[in-house]
This record gives C-alpha cells, structure tokens and sequence, in this order.
C-alpha cells in the first residue's frame, strides 16, 4: 500500500521529476511530429503516383502483345478485374513551339475512354476552363489571320485520335514540360504568365524512333500534334516527362499497326512479295484495374493465370502467324513493384527516421536514471526507516518503479497529446511562419525582456544569486526573441512553389505514435531500475547514519 502513496509524494513534492516528465512529453512528442510528416509525404507521394498506374501492369518489351484485345477481353472476364486498357510506350523528342526548345519524353499512346475506366486520368487534366487573361489576350486577336480557338470542353476527356484522316491527332502533355509560360503558385497551383504560349493553343511536334521487326532502329517518324490539355499528377517525374497521343497514332507511328507478312521468297507474277498472313496491331502494356474489395496481389496472381492461358491458345493457333512472347518475358506486376524506384528511397527514409529517433528512447531512459540516481542518494534516510520498519527489498523497488512507470505515462500521454496538436495544426504555423511578425509580438517580448530585466535588478538588491541567474536567463531569452520576431519577414519552410504538394501532411501516424509511446515507458521503467535496485539493496543500518 506504501509504494502507491510514496510515488505520489516524491513525484508531487520536487520540480525535478516534473522536469523528466517534459523531457519524456518532449522527446515523444518530436518523434511523433517527425515520422507522421513523414508517413504523410510518403501517403501523399504513393496516391500521386498512382493515379495514372492502373493496380496491375502487364508489360512486355519489343515488339510487344499481339491480339491484345482478345488478351483484354480475357482479363476483363475475371472477377478479379474491373476494367482493362492499352498502352504503348516509347522515348521521344518533343519539339515545344517556342525558342527551338526540344526535351525527351516518355510518349504513351492511349485509348482515352477505356484509359479513363483504369485510371483517374479525367481527374488529372490540369485546365477545366480557358484562364482570364487568355480570354483577354484571345479577344485582342479576334479577326486576325491565324488565331487560334481553344478546345471547346477542357474539362472532358479528349478525343486525341482525329475522327478523319485529314485531322490534326492531339496530345495532352504533362503540365511540368512546359515551364515558360505558366508558374506554380503559393497556393500550388498555376497560373499562365504569357497567354500567346499557353499550350492549349499551341501545336507541338513528336518525333519517334520505330523499331523493325527484327530490331533494328528505322526512319525516325515525326508529326506535328495540336495540345487537348495538360495533366497533372503531382509526382514531378510523371508531370515533367510524359506526353499522351492516340494509340492508332502511336502504332503508326512505331509499325505497331496492323500489317501484311509476305514471304520475301516468293513473288507473285508482277514481282511483288506474295503475303503470307496478317500481321496483328501490337502494344507495350495493358493496365488492369482492380473489381472493388480486391487487393493487387490477388488481382497479379488472376492476371498471370489469363495470360499463361492466353499465350498459350495462340501457340496452339496454328492460323496465326505471330506468337504471344512467353510468359517468363512478360512483366505482370502490381501498381507498388512498378513504382519501387520513387517509392523506395522513401520508405527507406521513413524506415531510418524512425531507427534514426529511437535514441530518443536512451534519452527518455538516460534523464529518468540520472533524475532517479540523485532522487535515492536525496532519500537515504527515509529509504532508511522504510527497511528498519519491515519493508522489503522487493518493495523499496516497486516504489521507485512506480515512480518511473508514472513519469513515463504522463509523460507519453503529454507528450502524444502535442505530437497531435502540433501535427494537425501543422498547415497554420506553416502559414504564420511565412507572414510577417504582427508587431504587438515584438512589442510584448520587449516588455517581458525589461520586466525580467527589473527582476534581475531586485534579486541583486536582495543577494538571492539563483534568482539573479534565472532573471537575466529569462531576459536574455525574451531579447533574443524580439530581435527575431522584429526581423522576422516570413519564411516559407514548405513553399509549393518549389516543392510538389500544395499542403503539409496533418495526420498523426498513430501506428507509430502509440510504438513510441510504448518505447518512452518502457525506457523510463528501464532509467528508474538501477537506481531502484541500488534503493532497494540499501544497508538500513547504514543508511540511518546516514548525513
């Protein structure tokens, strides 16, 4: 019954354990509001990226998947599958229509409406409406010759192969290719700086290198491509270096096309190869969207058994003269395993912050011992008496257990309690961080700088040196603080300008908050056992003596 009674006292009658119970609220705190920026970036990052990654992609190299409809049909009659699209992928030159200027894009041919059913790729199209300032600089050439009109709904999903041959096949780019006419705002989105370049109203060329069927590289294929719109994802790597075209464009322009195999032994009686069979239209990829309630890793396993099913059938076909490649040469992987390389390097950043801050823990478990240590040497005599009255070894060590078990739940419970508060206010000190100091702030840490001035001046007169000391650490505190509130002008930790995602993540990780909680009272249990140990193997007879 002593132990409970005796933790209150020596917690509740000295300002030190008060002191190790904010270090442990402190230290808890800080790995909190850490890991859950981190998980949220990470969250964040992993949401971006898959919004133009279907949950399964089968992908196959050149010269791709022949009769991939029948392979599309196939897939979508699994129950595991909801929809499913194709996609070629190549590297090309994208010429912009301004300065000469040519980057390297990653170009995919897509089928617009069924690429939509897999992804959210209407959600991603960066211009609903035309900006103001276009309108104005549109309405300043009406009338003139070669004025051009933007697409009338931007906010729909284009239709990027034209309806006849003689249309102009569209493109819609990512909105980080083109930087010379628009810039991210504070607010992260963006705002068009030079109307007469801004993309919609621009036409642009693509250049891709087709490959034969024997892979040699052939006659560079190059077209010139009105923009539908831009899109943006919010993953810099995607938004800065992919481009959308038609996919019947797409396999024109790569002799992905359907086509003629002749046999260039035989020649018909004009001299022409006589055709021996059809050669089916091919991609690169086809994106497989997930039935509600199925996981990735179920849908890969049902995907993988369609295509063995498949490959095989047309090896059995003996009427069609392309095979399906070997399932061992096609990649089938979920949406995770084919982002590995951009979400890799941050859960490995995570997983180090988080061992990285565990020397908290030693910290937590460091303070509490030498708090503890100081706490028994102060307590000799009473520990004293409790052993010379009956109380045993095992009891004097519960007592300072007790009393370490307290400090770290309080502590922990404090200190999880301003991991959240400071998380999900995050966005609000962020923001009064980058304005500048209101000036009753300065004013008030002036006042509070000379009112401890005074004190100091007071505990002077009166000889008290530890109050003298605390004043003058209390001024210098507050005068440092004025200076740095009166030159404050804003500072922008997380501007959205520069970084990618418009808001700092403001949800606690509580998987890792309660672990970490955890880890502080069990460390602080940790800190108070040796001194507790040392309380308990105390000599009573030595320890009245004591002085």
């Amino acid at each position: 019954m002593y132990q409970p009674l005796l933790a209150n006292r020596y917690l509740t009658s000295r300002i030190i354990p008060l002191i190790a119970v904010a270090a442990v609220a402190l230290c808890v705190a800080l790995v909190i509001i850490v890991v859950s920026v981190m998980s949220g970036f990470l969250d964040m990052l992993l949401s971006s990226g898959r919004t133009l990654m279907a949950d399964v992609i089968v992908r196959s190299g050149d010269p791709g998947l022949p009769y991939y409809e029948d392979l599309i049909e196939d897939i979508e009659d699994l129950p595991e599958a909801a929809a499913a699209t194709p996609v070629i992928e190549s590297f090309g030159l994208l010429k912009l229509p301004y300065e000469d200027r040519t980057e390297g894009v990653q170009v995919w041919g897509i089928e617009p409406e069924s690429f939509a059913r897999v992804v959210d790729f209407e959600r991603t199209l960066a211009w609903s409406e035309v900006p103001a300032n276009v309108t104005e600089h549109l309405a300043s050439l009406e009338g003139r010759p070669g004025a051009r009109v933007p697409p009338a709904d931007l906010g729909a999903i284009p239709a990027l192969d034209p309806a006849d041959p003689d249309g102009s096949p569209r493109a819609v780019l990512g909105i980080e290719i083109d930087t010379a006419a628009k810039t991210r705002t504070a607010l992260g989105t963006y705002q068009v700086d030079f109307p007469r370049y801004w993309m919609p109203l621009s036409d642009i060329e693509i250049t891709l290198l087709p490959i034969s069927r024997d892979g040699r590289l052939q006659k560079p294929d190059n077209r010139r491509f009105r923009i539908a719109n831009e899109f943006s994802t919010g993953v810099y790597q995607i938004d800065s270096r992919r481009a959308f075209i038609g996919i019947g464009t797409a396999q024109r322009m790569l002799n992905l096309e359907p086509g003629v195999i002749a046999d260039p032994l035989a020649l018909e009686e004009t001299g022409e190869l006589v055709p021996i069979g059809v050669d089916p239209a091919r991609v690169q990829m086809i994106l497989v969207r997930a039935a509600d309630g199925v996981s990735p890793e179920t849908l890969q396993i049902a995907v993988d058994g369609a295509y063995e099913r498949f490959a095989s059938e047309v090896l059995q076909d003996d009427s069609l003269i392309r095979k399906a490649p070997s399932p061992s040469f096609v990649g089938i992987r979920t949406w995770r395993e084919q982002l590995r390389d951009i979400i890799g390097p941050v859960e490995k950043e995570r997983e180090l912050m988080r061992i990285l801050f565990s020397i908290v823990y030693l910290v937590c478990a460091g303070l509490v011992l030498s708090i503890f240590w100081a706490i028994v040497h102060e307590k000799t005599r009473d520990i004293g008496i409790l052993r010379a009255v009956g109380a045993s070894r095992p009891g004097i060590l519960g007592v300072f257990l007790a009393y370490g078990l307290v400090i770290g739940l309080a502590g922990s419970c404090i200190g999880a309690f301003l991991g959240w508060l400071v998380t999900d206010n995050i966005n609000l000190i962020h923001e009064a961080l980058g304005r500048t100091a209101p000036t009753w702030t300065w004013i008030l840490a002036t006042l509070l700088a000379v009112l401890f001035l005074l004190l100091t001046i007071v505990n002077l007169v009166r000889g008290s040196m530890l109050r003298t000391l605390l004043s003058i650490v209390g001024m210098i505190v507050f005068v440092g603080l004025g200076i740095a509130l009166f030159l404050h002008e804003g500072f922008m930790m997380w501007d959205p300008r520069v970084y990618y995602f418009n808001r700092i993540p403001s949800r606690v990780d509580w998987f890792s908050a309660v672990l970490t909680m955890a880890g502080a009272i069990v460390f602080s249990v940790l800190g108070a056992a040796i001194p507790a140990a040392r309380a308990a193997d105390t000599d009573p007879v030595k320890a009245l003596r004591y002085e």
